[in-house]
């Protein structure tokens, strides 16, 4: 598998690269190699007096080639100019990468309220599975908030086309994965019941994962979708939270407040967020 690894060569970009559980936790998944990506602003110009950004930049990359490669993957570099979440999306896609990795330092009230936040943007436009690697906020040397990315997984499904696509991740992440909590959020709006329950249909999910021996339990919550797999989340306390990057509704692909960004902005912990197949 290939991944592209997005970074600002910030204190929270370097926990993400530096911890050596979580580049286990990648490799375990069949991840093998790695692209490192970093995007100088249009706005900056490399010809200021005193600014070396591009020299600066090349020589963190450098070093954090190394850390990778150590670690047992092939890894290569680009530095390039633009608007960062478009320049990241349209690497992974040139790449045909099968995941991208970003690191964000978490939730806050401001961060709710920055659209243009590059992680964000990301959980908007990404082509790939996309895993935003939660962390620390208040330190001056950060760490990640949770080392083992894909032990205990928290899945929120609609049922919908694009739910679907994001269990079938689990063909993959199965190979980290220890523990399952499959969820499910009645809304007021939701129709009469389906020929299925969704205790039913949770538990067919739980049984193909429990065929691959991962301890899975199921959850049915009633009430706003984001509140509610957040507060699965805090209950449960996953490594990382899987969910489609769009619900089955048209309209809930232009609202900004969509469920998958504001899992994003608020979430404690990871998110890995899968988005439809545009080739469909």
């Amino acid at each position: 598998m290939k991944a592209v690894c997005a970074t600002d060569l910030s204190a929270a970009s370097e926990a993400t690269i530096e911890n050596e559980t979580c580049l286990e936790c990648l490799g375990r998944i069949g991840v093998d190699e790695m692209h490192l990506v970093t995007v100088i602003p249009s706005n900056v110009h490399a010809g200021l007096p005193g600014l070396d950004f591009e020299g600066r930049r090349r020589r963190a990359l450098e070093r954090y080639q190394r850390v990778i490669g150590d670690a047992g993957f092939d890894v290569e570099a680009h530095i390039v100019r633009g608007t960062p979440h478009r320049r990241i999306v349209g690497i992974a896609e040139t790449l045909g990468a099968d995941l991208t990795l970003v690191g964000s330092r978490g939730k806050s009230p401001l961060e709710n309220r920055v659209i243009g936040s590059t992680a964000r943007n990301l959980a908007r436009t990404t082509v790939t599975p996309l895993l935003v690697n939660r962390i620390e906020r208040a330190a001056d040397d950060p760490d990640v908030v949770r080392e083992q990315l894909f032990r205990r997984l928290l899945y929120a499904t609609d049922f919908s086309a694009n739910a679907e696509r994001a269990f079938e991740a689990f063909s993959y992440l199965r190979h980290a994965t220890q523990e399952a909590t499959l969820v499910h959020v009645e809304t007021p709006k939701d129709p009469g019941p389906a020929e299925d329950e969704p205790e039913e249909r949770l538990s067919e999910l739980a049984g193909r994962l429990e065929g691959w021996g991962i301890e899975t339990q199921i959850d049915v919550r009633r009430g706003d979708p984001a509140d509610e797999i957040l507060a699965a989340e805090a209950e449960f306390e996953p490594t990382t939270t899987l969910i489609g990057s769009r619900g089955h509704s048209r309209l809930r692909r232009l609202l900004l407040g969509s469920v998958s960004e504001e899992i994003v902005a608020r979430a404690t912990g990871n998110v890995m967020l899968v988005p439809p197949d545009r080739t469909a």
